[in-house]
């Protein structure tokens, strides 16, 4: 199986330090956060701006024949569509490469001299909201497809798709992918990069997904604060009433999930990937997060963690209304406590019945007769993939080698995107190659995010060493 040749594996590490490293940095200081994160993202254009210069970028490295369209659909937001004409094929046979450009918001905790629209580069990493999650994709996209072309190798008709939306849900990419299914075509591989690795050490292919309810829990009692001394242990405070509810989904104990509609059983063979991974990358299931001195993960067992992270529902709480700040908190039982929570579903379930279920729960018979409401919800199906072809699974491993020097490694993300199982409801019959570079303290969503480049460099030559093996089959 023939690999990126030595002068193209070369000219594809001058173009990231010459090129796409320096247009990442531009990339990172530009505020563009996703419409759920800036409702008024239209007046603001951060979005216009990131896609102005991504695509720009794009259109100085586009392939013979290939062709860029920055699609705008009434009132959403846009998406880049690239396609590639094949050099070797069969006709209609289409490769999708897929990225998002959207960011999360700021977070706070960003270390002195960082911060999420302030690029640093130290050493291999690049820090900064959004670099890794997941604005390398289209750089990365095209740069494999160059690279193949360089080496004259074959590859089949590929369009690349980088929508604007992924960190609110992907709610506007079900609009473009039924306006463009004309020009998509009938995908038999599909290639997306925003996924994560457990290290830096070896390629990563995720083999599921995990899916998401959030929503908005209310709790009200009084139509306006009293004085907390009149008014404990004769009004319930709302925040207890919350707690109350928050234990029907929850056992405050464990963190496991109490409502059987948001648990699936696991299959065996992603046990066997588990147990595997387990093995390989040992403590850094759990060591490679932030911990607070003495902290410790929620068990020592580390398959057990990771098919927590993987197949098994949980509960964040994400944000909170109804507190006043603790430097301006008088002696008042305040009239509502308000939070958002973020439950993570595993995949084969149902996204839209496990909302329901949970709005059931928390609403059923309030507490004091509490005014409870759930609303704002959103949810999103998690996926799981479909039998790997032994092709692909082969290219995985030889590309992991040759650019890591060890094997490809498989394994669930606990993350969500909503894209794969939309994919995988229409063109059941694709292949699916989800990797990305999101590994130990990377930090996606949060302070501290780091793009690590050398990764990012040798997944850009991975992908192109699938795109010419899928032209071979």
């Amino acid at each position: 199986m023939s690999a990126v040749t030595e002068p193209t594996a070369k000219w594809v590490e001058e173009l990231f330090t010459k090129s796409i490293v320096p247009t990442l940095v531009e990339y990172i200081k530009i505020p563009n956060k996703s419409a759920m994160f800036d409702p008024k993202w239209r007046e603001n254009g951060h979005v216009d701006r990131a896609v102005e210069l991504l695509a720009g970028w794009a259109k100085q490295h586009l392939p013979e024949g290939a062709t860029l369209e920055v699609v705008r659909l009434e009132q959403r937001t846009p998406v880049i569509f690239i396609d590639v004409p094949a050099t070797h094929g069969k006709t209609g046979d289409t490769v999708m490469l897929y990225g998002h450009l959207d960011k999360q918001p700021e977070m706070a905790g960003w270390r002195e001299g960082l911060g999420p629209w302030t690029p640093v580069l130290e050493g291999d990493k690049l820090y900064g909201r959004g670099g890794a999650d997941d604005g390398y994709a289209i750089f990365a996209s095209l740069t494999a497809v160059n690279a193949v072309r360089k080496d004259k190798r074959p590859h089949a008709r590929c369009v690349i798709l980088i929508e604007a939306c992924e960190e609110s849900g992907s709610y506007d990419l079900p609009a473009y992918i039924e306006h463009l299914k004309g020009r998509i075509g009938e995908l038999s591989l599909v290639v997306c990069l925003d996924s994560g690795c457990a290290n830096y050490d070896q390629l990563w292919s995720t083999t599921s997904l995990r899916g998401l309810v959030i929503g908005n829990l209310e709790v009200s009692l009084l139509t306006e604060g009293v004085h907390s001394g009149d008014g404990t242990g004769v009004v319930a405070n709302s925040e207890r009433v919350i707690r109350i509810l928050i234990d029907r989904l929850e056992d405050a104990q464990t963190g496991t999930i109490k409502l059987d509609a948001l648990a699936t059983q696991i299959p065996r063979a992603r046990i066997l990937q588990a147990e595997q991974t387990a093995k390989v990358i040992g403590d850094e299931v759990w060591n490679k997060f932030p911990f607070q001195k003495g902290a410790q993960p929620v068990s020592k067992d580390n398959v057990e963690l990771i098919l927590n992270r993987t197949w098994r529902p949980g509960l964040a709480i994400t944000g909170a209304d109804g507190w006043p700040p603790i430097s301006n908190a008088g002696n008042v039982s305040r009239p509502f406590t308000k939070l958002k929570l973020s439950i993570r579903i595993p995949p084969r379930i149902n996204s839209k019945e496990a909302a329901a279920a949970v709005k059931a729960l928390l609403e059923k018979d309030p507490p004091y007769g509490a005014q409870v409401a759930f609303t704002d919800i959103g949810s999103n199906n998690g996926w799981d993939a479909p039998e790997m072809a032994p092709w692909l699974e082969k290219v995985l491993h030889a590309g992991s080698e040759t650019y890591f020097g060890k094997p490809a490694m498989f394994m669930g993300e606990g993350g969500t995107i909503p894209f794969m199982q939309m994919l995988g409801d229409k063109f059941p019959k694709a292949q699916f190659c989800i990797t990305g570079v999101l590994g130990p303290g990377s930090n996606a969503h949060g302070p501290n995010e780091f793009l690590h480049i050398p990764t990012a460099r040798k997944l850009t030559l991975c992908v192109a060493d699938v795109l010419a093996a899928h032209a071979a089959q």
